[in-house]
């Protein structure tokens, strides 16, 4: 660290303070601020450099700061955060600070947030299954270890209940160690509150991490938060060999510091203002899920995002989708119809499910199933449609087995308890239930074989 101090400040607005006649100064090096009269530095990072100026964004309130006896030291580094496995069972804050009245942890390593970028060759292909508990997700949108799957959700929706089911009951079933690193971005106080309660009063706390941000915390924090959590994982992953799962809540607001912090750089706004780089930000975050050859580790994202408007062409939501391998997609339609949890399983696609299904991984039978309810799915949906123009009347007798499935199959399959935890094969098993609703000549994507062994055959196995 520099032992030189910086006096001469030529401005302070908001969150940004202008340091004059600084020399050798980098990007995002972490700048130690010393405010007469204060006993304890606050922070910031630079955050533009022209000539012998640098603009510095304060991760603290500039509240009570003057140029006259402000000192700036900078530090030679980037942002770094302590890693431990003690950190496991417990809360910080988005700047990675104790924030559950425990003590603080000591750390092993000191890693930046920056992370390192896995290089392509050291990449292995996702591969075996995660068990979420939630039947619309485990057999028709599998999600796969290493894989990064966002959810897609609107204003009003209960994405936040959804991810804290997840987060509850999320597992892997060769018994390998297993964990959650959980973080809020720029969520209200109640909906912070929400998710830690969840993961206190369900015993999921301690094999998990949580970052909490806060709408009130400031945006520079919020642009830190989602890297704090990765660096974590990463740690968790390729240094202590667990399977972690990381959901980020929301990523929208993330995005919307980032392009808060854009503006007061002064940067040319790209498409409905966000910077120009957004794709290339996302990347930076995305693209830390994975599998690492030689490492028994793995990193799953699941971030989260709510689409303004629910228009799915929103940069945020479009941009992940290039970067991401499908979505969980959460349907206002079926919210509406009082279906939890309203996951559109249609609209919904996890590109690698193929590599966590299959006889070893799930069952045998996963993968025949899943295109069958599909299918019967996808028909039903259109008999409903038809039956509005044409009437209930019209429809033969194939057609409204079709339409009794299709609603069977939202209230029962992708319904299910908030607290409801199934099993992949419970949730296989309904599956084949609700098939049995169907003339078997309407069956074309499941062997005769495998409706032999897994239907139903008796009146008493379908009531169950």
């Amino acid at each position: 660290m520099s032992n030189k101090e910086y006096t001469d400040i030529s401005s302070i607005a908001g969150p940004l303070m202008v340091v004059e006649g600084v020399e050798g100064v980098k990007y995002e090096e972490l700048v130690e601020v010393n405010v007469a009269g204060e006993s304890t530095p606050r922070f910031g990072k630079v955050l533009d450099i022209a000539k012998d100026k640098a603009v510095v964004q304060m991760f603290a309130s500039t509240s009570g700061m003057t140029a006259e006896g402000t000192r700036a030291r900078f530090r030679g580094e980037t942002l770094k955060l302590g890693v431990s496995e003690d950190m496991l069972g417990r809360v910080f804050n988005g700047a990675g600070e104790v924030a559950d009245g425990g003590p603080e942890i000591v750390p092993e390593q000191r890693r930046d947030i920056a992370g390192e970028p896995i290089n392509p060759y050291s990449r292995e292909f996702p591969n075996d299954f995660i068990q979420t508990g939630v039947s619309s997700i485990d057999v028709m949108n599998t999600l796969v270890r290493g894989q990064k799957l966002p959810i897609f959700s609107g204003a009003g929706l209960p994405h936040s209940r959804l991810a804290a089911q997840i987060a509850r009951q999320a597992s892997v079933k060769d018994g390998s160690d297993f964990a959650i690193v959980f973080a809020t971005l720029g969520v209200s106080f109640e909906e912070a509150e929400y998710f830690r309660r969840e993961f206190e009063e369900a015993g999921a706390l301690e094999r998990s991490v949580l970052f909490i941000n806060t709408a009130a915390d400031p945006v520079v924090e919020r642009v830190s938060t989602p890297r704090m959590a990765l660096t974590t994982a990463e740690y968790l992953a390729f240094e202590k060999g667990k399977h972690v799962l990381v959901i980020l809540t929301d990523l929208t607001n993330y995005c919307e510091a980032l392009r808060e912090v854009s503006s007061a750089r002064k940067e040319v706004p790209g498409r409905r203002g966000y910077p120009g780089y957004l794709y290339t930000d996302l990347s930076t975050i995305y693209e830390r899920a994975g599998r690492v050859k030689g490492k028994q580790g793995t990193i799953t994202q699941i971030p989260i995002l709510t689409m303004p408007d629910d228009d799915k062409t929103h940069p945020v939501p479009d941009l992940t989708g290039y970067i991401t391998e499908g979505q969980f997609v959460v349907s206002r339609e079926l919210y509406r119809k009082g279906v939890f949890p309203p996951v559109d399983v249609q609209g919904s696609l996890s590109r690698l499910w193929s590599a966590g299904v299959g006889e070893g991984k799930t069952r045998a039978d996963h993968s025949a199933l899943k295109d069958q309810l599909f299918a019967s799915y996808a028909t039903g949906r259109e008999v409903r449609e038809l039956a509005v123009v044409l009437g209930e009347a019209s429809l033969d007798d194939t057609d409204r087995a079709h339409l009794k499935f299709a609603d069977a199959f939202e209230r029962e399959f992708v319904g299910q308890g908030e607290f409801e935890n199934r099993s992949v094969e419970e949730s296989l098993d309904i599956g084949w239930k609700l098939l049995t609703m169907l003339p078997k000549t309407s069956l074309k994507r499941v062997k005769p074989e495998q409706i032999e062994q897994y239907m139903p055959k008796t009146a008493e196995e379908v009531t169950g």
